[in-house]
């Protein structure tokens, strides 16, 4: 694979080669129909998108599921990654629980094997539940990280796992468990919402990955919409790109260690999506963008002399 022939140029997670513009699958738990969500994989992969984010826990299984169905055998470029800390459970007041033990954490990665049919999940990410948005943990559920990264550490000495992330955390977590060799960090970010910057510095310093969901605003509370937002439509208008687009050009931008797995059950939201990495935002368009978010004092990752490219709509 070449920066030429996927979608936002090369990145780089758990030392395999990606597009910058993936795919997060999370919402192929609710496609119309199972021949909708094959459809979608298939033409992601079409695309030349080759990073897939799952999980174990979305559906109950059945999007991993999905993702086996539609793509196996896997292209040896095929990067697809994972996450642990939640249970599905269909039933209960809300449909995920906390799943943050050790034992918890590796049945979620055997029941992922088997799911996915893979050997080896070449990513897994431990979603703590420090930051938000939806589950907390609670009583028995509040664990050590040092104890959930020895396990996390064992599984991929077993070569179970290939490399470990971590989800929702923030930076001084990031920054204790850097020693375990962490490949990449998922958090809410987006250009409105940027409270986690100093999360993103310290990834794009140590060489992680950044991979923000919600990149475009999200309809839980304090996750404001990119594409409503007046200045991001304002572009979007001069230069012919739809808010979205314009929304995932500036993640791009912004520091050349993102990488995006923007979700969508449509195979046109996903080609308009992959279509972002070719969008240079202009100095006019930066200007107008970069004030708009909410950014923590003295923490900025300005990068705009680096090629944009990018993705994630968990």
């Amino acid at each position: 694979m070449t920066d030429t022939t996927c979608p936002g140029g090369l990145g780089s997670i758990g030392g395999r080669a990606v597009a910058r513009i993936g795919y997060g699958a999370m919402q192929l738990g609710d496609a119309g129909s199972p021949d909708d969500a094959v459809a979608v994989l298939r033409r992601a992969v079409e695309l030349g998108i080759n990073h897939l984010d799952t999980a174990s826990f979305y559906g109950g299984g059945t999007v991993s599921t999905l993702i086996r169905q539609a793509l196996r055998p896997y292209r040896d470029d095929l990067v697809i990654v994972s996450k642990v800390g939640a249970v599905h459970v269909p039933d209960g007041p809300a449909p995920l629980a906390a799943a943050q033990k050790p034992a918890e954490l590796r049945a979620a990665v055997e029941a992922d094997l088997k799911q996915l049919g893979l050997e080896q999940i070449p990513v897994v990410n431990l979603r703590r539940l420090d930051l938000g948005p939806g589950l907390r943990a609670a009583r028995d559920q509040l664990v050590g990280i040092d104890d959930q990264l020895a396990e996390m550490t064992a599984l991929r000495d077993e070569g179970k796992i290939g490399a470990i992330g971590l989800s929702a955390v923030p930076a001084d977590t990031v920054r204790h468990a850097l020693p375990a060799g962490i490949t990449c960090v998922q958090n809410a970010y987006s250009v409105l919402d940027r409270s986690q910057e100093d999360t993103l510095r310290l990834c794009a310093e140590e060489g992680v990955a950044w991979v923000p969901f919600f990149p475009l605003g999200s309809a839980f509370p304090g996750f404001p919409s990119v594409t409503a937002n007046p200045s991001v439509r304002t572009v979007a208008e001069r230069i012919g790109a739809t808010p979205a687009q314009v929304g995932l050009a500036w993640l791009l931008a912004h520091s050349p260690n993102t990488l995006l797995i923007a979700g969508t059950r449509s195979v046109t939201h996903l080609e308009d999506n992959a279509a972002a990495g070719a969008i240079q935002l202009d100095a006019e368009a930066l200007a107008t963008l970069d004030p708009i978010g909410t950014v923590p004092a003295d923490n900025t990752v300005h990068q705009h002399g680096a090629e944009p490219h990018l993705l994630e709509n968990d």
